[in-house]
């Protein structure tokens, strides 16, 4: 296993970039600890898939460096990096039995026998493929297919990392859950470097101790799945994180007051936005409950929406659509209510940016 460092890397594909936007990769520092499990996330043509194939030296980056273990690794091509990778489509052999391809990794490295063997029958048991190994991958279906790409990233016991690239986009949905489990399984058992780059933020939360999100070609947040819930740094990542997701509004701040079409929104604390930027108030429809009229912020009711676990109300607040939780216990008559949010949840951005509360005084 082995830590990989990114140091101020970006990267353009077009020649002599001069401005951010001409940037597919916009310049970025990442430290990633040896054995963790990481996920890129982001929408279709946000740059993960170009961060991951620089991470694999199929793309040397414009400007910056890759070290992986301190050992700058940037200009050497992917059979030197000793790294695997899994596609989104299986990357197999059909006419070779399951057993032929898991070995054949460690074949082409002349591993012995003895340990081919052994190493191929302990992938297969964590990836239930034993009873298939004795038959030919051609016949399989499509998720067992993919599990034998997978093991075949799997098992060189001395890659330094595996790399994902939305491996279970083939697969049956039914089938996706249990995939990432085993996933999540095997990288607790190997303790190996893994990164995962998908568009589907529960494969990411599920699979990963950190997720990098990413939108148009920049890193805006690195985090545990619980801190990009509970304290998204920028809109972008309470909007993508989340079902539904985070409610945005524009506001304007006053001390300890946000201020919404004219509604006043206790706040926890003060803020000091900067002249100028946009300003918008973040909150989580978890950390907004739908009360009865005139106990709160008044909103109409469009629907409510019931989830088995819980409801979900959505209302518009002077003609600004929200999501809000709705107790079990409440119950309304007609499409008139109050709102009410948590002030400690509320987050307060700048251009997008999450500011800090101002500094207290001594």
């Amino acid at each position: 296993m082995t830590s990989i460092i990114l140091e101020n890397l970006a990267h353009a594909y077009r020649p002599n970039p001069s401005s951010p936007a001409d940037y597919a990769l916009k310049q970025a520092t990442q430290i990633w600890e040896s054995g963790g499990a990481y996920a890129l996330l982001g929408p279709s043509g946000c740059g993960k898939t170009t961060l991951l194939n620089i991470i694999s030296g199929l793309v040397i980056p414009s400007q910056g460096r890759v070290l992986f273990d301190g050992k700058d690794v940037t200009h050497l091509p992917t059979e030197q990096r000793n790294i695997a990778q899994v596609f989104q489509f299986p990357v197999i052999y059909d006419t070779m039995t399951v057993r032929e391809n898991l070995a054949f990794p460690l074949r082409n490295r002349r591993v012995p026998e003895p340990q081919i063997t052994a190493r191929v029958a302990e992938i297969a048991a964590l990836l239930d493929l034993t009873a298939d190994l004795d038959y030919k991958a051609k016949g399989l279906t499509a998720d067992s297919k993919q599990k034998i790409s997978l093991g075949r990233g799997l098992v060189r016991p001395d890659v330094a990392a595996i790399l994902f690239d939305e491996p279970l986009t083939v697969i049956d949905p039914h089938l996706k859950w249990e995939l990432r489990s085993k996933l999540k399984e095997i990288h607790r058992k190997l303790d190996v470097t893994m990164i995962y780059v998908t568009h589907d933020q529960t494969e990411a939360l599920t699979f990963a101790d950190k997720v990098v999100v990413m939108s148009d070609g920049e890193v805006v947040q690195t985090g545990t799945p619980e801190e990009l819930f509970e304290r998204p740094a920028h809109t972008f990542v309470g909007h993508f994180i989340g079902s539904p997701g985070m409610n945005i509004l524009p506001c304007t701040v006053s001390g300890t007051n946000a201020i919404v079409d004219g509604h006043t929104i206790a706040l926890d604390a003060a803020y000091t936005p900067p002249a100028g930027a946009r300003i918008e108030l973040g909150i989580r429809p978890d950390f907004v409950h739908l009360a009865p009229h005139g106990t709160g912020l008044p909103v109409t009711i469009e629907r409510i929406d019931d989830l088995g676990r819980h409801r979900i109300a959505r209302v518009l607040l002077d003609g600004r659509k929200m999501a809000v939780t709705v107790p079990d216990s409440l119950s309304i008559s007609g499409d008139q209510a109050s709102i009410t949010m948590l002030a400690h949840r509320i987050g307060i951005f700048a251009d997008g940016h999450r500011l800090n509360p101002a500094a207290k005084e001594a």
